[in-house]
């Protein structure tokens, strides 16, 4: 069984990136500037980050919720 994972994207319009974070693996903040990207840093960065919390070595199963924020003048 895979240990699941949710993780929190949203767009900064200001910086022009999308940013990642986790509840489930404190310590994730990835920033990146697509969401392919994005995905793809998350994959770099969480073996090592599991592997200091002490969960290395476990299946995982990663699911992505995204968030952006418009504001709309006159709506």
């Amino acid at each position: 069984m895979s240990r699941e994972i949710s993780i929190q994207a949203r767009w900064d319009s200001e910086a022009g990136v999308w940013i990642a974070t986790s509840a489930d693996v404190p310590g994730l903040v990835v920033e990146a500037a697509t969401w392919a990207s994005m995905i793809d840093e998350v994959r770099l960065v969480l073996p090592d980050l599991m592997e200091v919390s002490g969960r290395s070595g476990e299946a995982l199963s990663l699911t992505f919720k995204a968030e952006e924020h418009l504001d709309l003048a006159g709506a």
